[in-house]
């Protein structure tokens, strides 16, 4: 599929972008849908039912395989909905010539498809002929799911455990892969290898002669070395990865996967190295795997995408992403909670974004999965949280449990956010022979665990005016650091005119190069890394943390080489970042010293 836009809108949380194709997918634009919730996929499907007049038919939790039904009936309601909307649109733009010219005024300026229209417009004669050139130059943008292969809890009838391709996540695979939609998976989370070998049974991920997938592959990825092997893993099955999608380790929403110190500007630089290295790789595998399976090859190699985001705020800042690593498209998320018309972010929850300076936003420990979660304070779930605890009833009822993973004191799996564990956890901490000191840091490591998995999709509900009777009104959220630099409610025009560097929403002029942001996050992680292993580090311990600290020195020279050399992009602010990696470069000196000698 042709893309107009050089953007795309990520997955957010789990009910942030849970409908968002609805609102952008007629502008070209490619977002993400959340499959973790099917509860709420269920609760919207009714409500959209009623909204557009279609027949709904409920998808009991009694029913069977009830949880990849809904996903599926779900994604085709979107589908066809977001098709009728590009018609209707495609219909009126062609008696109203203003209305596509709103459209084309979203795109970017150095767009093929805007210059054709410019040298065009005055030609057109009737409206015969302008739906002719919009159904030749114009497309839907792509309906993308997103599974989080971490999340693939094992479920049960009644005590008896079912087959692993019930699980969550390979539900949620099969609810995509029995959809009518043509679009992308994508995997975030890491590689789940039970998972990515289960996507070898169904037909839609394998290419036709002509090269044609009509569901593809999206890896969310955080350095080169991953992306290889999990490409590797799937190309030897017959799966070709369309796209890998570069994500910052610490500069991002959500979950935030830190790599060992390696940044995000040398990892580009590797993959724009090394890209053609990659394609021959999976290629070679792709083809003898197909082989063996009597599967048609492609004609043609296929094609390989990469995309890159997380904390990108500026409009300089993403075309140089695109010029200077040839990256085909870039991720905006956070920003765009801040857009009513794409989001479903409530009017409360708003208002604290919009206020949020760079000390409401942190990296917490709040993530069941046990995965550093991006958290912004005071939110109405934490502050839900804080009132049980000092009720001395800490953990959540758990009324979803799709992060129910750990087996510590049951058989069948708990979350470690619910009231259960915490009860049980507690009761064995009361059990040790503690100081208070040790006792008070454990507990808070405890009890600091966040029902996420309901809270992420509350705002969704709110939004909807839909009843929060089972989840309560409690609500979750997770944007980037960039969030601190955004602050005041936006368009969907003032959100594409400031990506594409047709204005500027960002009132702050301290707002650091994203290079440089995440280079800041890196430095206080490490910081961290130190404290905590301080008082009793082990050589492994010591060993990682010097890696760490070489590996953002590395980084730190890449940077220092690349904006000396650097020409047409930040020229304003070269000065500022040189003395910024200078200091940065001292404080990894100095936390290096710390590490070697511990005792001093």
């Amino acid at each position: 599929m042709i893309k107009n836009h050089s953007f795309h809108i990520p997955v957010m949380g789990i009910g942030y972008t849970i409908d968002t194709p609805l609102k952008v997918s007629q502008f070209g634009i490619d977002s993400a849908i959340s499959l973790v919730d099917d509860i709420l996929l269920e609760k919207l499907r009714k409500k959209f039912c009623e909204l557009y007049q279609i027949h709904y038919s409920s998808i009991s939790d009694k029913s069977d395989d009830f949880r990849a039904k809904r996903i599926t009936a779900y994604l085709n309601l979107i589908s066809d909905v977001a098709k009728n909307k590009f018609e209707e649109f495609k219909n009126t733009a062609s008696e109203q010539i203003n209305r596509l010219r709103d459209y084309i005024d979203l795109l970017p300026n150095p767009s093929s498809v805007k210059k054709e229209f410019l040298r065009k417009v005055s030609e057109f004669s009737n409206a015969h002929e302008i739906r002719e050139w919009i159904e030749e130059n114009l497309y839907m943008g792509s309906i993308d799911v997103n599974i989080m292969t971490k999340a693939d809890k094992v479920n049960y009838s009644g005590t008896e455990k079912l087959p692993p391709e019930y699980n969550d996540a390979h539900a949620a695979l099969r609810g995509f892969a029995n959809s009518d939609l043509e679009s992308s998976l994508i995997l975030s989370a890491g590689m789940n290898p039970r998972l990515y070998a289960y996507i070898e049974q169904f037909e839609d991920f394998y290419p036709s002669v002509n090269g044609n997938l009509k569901k593809k592959i999206i890896l969310k990825v955080s350095d080169y070395r991953s992306a290889l092997i999990q490409g590797k893993f799937l190309a030897k099955k017959g799966i070709w990865v369309s796209e890998f999608r570069i994500e910052s380790g610490l500069n991002c929403g959500g979950h935030a996967f830190a790599t060992d110190g390696i940044l995000l500007g040398p990892v580009l630089a590797e993959f724009r190295i090394k890209k053609t290295e990659l394609v021959d790789s999976m290629n070679q595998m792709l083809t003898q795997a197909l082989a063996q399976k009597n599967r048609p090859l492609p004609s043609t190699i296929l094609p390989l995408k990469i995309s890159v985001q997380g904390g990108v705020g500026t409009g300089e800042e993403h075309q140089f992403l695109i010029d200077y690593y040839e990256i085909d498209s870039v991720g905006w998320g956070t920003p765009f909670l801040l857009v009513p018309e794409v989001t479903n972010v409530d009017e409360a929850t708003l208002a604290r974004l919009i206020a949020a300076k760079e000390e409401d936003l942190y990296l917490s420990n709040i993530s069941p999965l046990g995965v550093p979660f991006n958290n912004l304070k005071d939110n109405t779930k934490d502050l839900e949280k804080l009132s049980r605890i000092s009720s001395g009833k800490p953990g959540s009822p758990c009324p979803k449990k799709f992060v129910s993973l750990n087996t510590e004191f049951t058989e069948i799996a708990i979350c470690t956010a619910s009231r259960q564990y915490q009860y049980l956890k507690l009761k064995e901490l009361e059990e040790k022979s503690l100081s208070t000191e040790q006792y008070q840091l454990e507990y808070r490591k405890i009890v600091d665990k966040s029902c996420i998995c309901v809270g992420l999709g509350t705002s969704a509900l709110l939004v909807n005016s839909l009843d929060t009777k089972r989840e309560g009104k409690g609500v979750s959220i997770c944007p980037g650091p960039n969030m601190a630099y955004f602050s005041k409610r936006m368009t969907l025009k003032e959100i594409i005119d400031h990506i594409y560097g047709r204005s500027d929403v960002i009132t702050r002029k301290d707002r650091p190069n994203l290079f440089i942001k995440e280079l800041e996050l890196y430095l206080v992680y490490l910081k961290n890394q130190i404290e905590e292993y301080k008082l009793s580090i082990s050589k492994r311990q010591q060993t990682y943390l010097l890696t760490f600290a070489e590996n953002l020195k590395e980084g730190i020279k890449y940077y220092q080489s690349l904006f000396q050399d650097l020409k047409d992009f930040f020229e304003d602010i070269k000065p500022k970042i040189f003395q910024e990696l200078l200091k940065i470069k001292e404080s990894v000196d100095q936390m290096t010293n710390e590490i070697t000698t511990p005792d001093v």
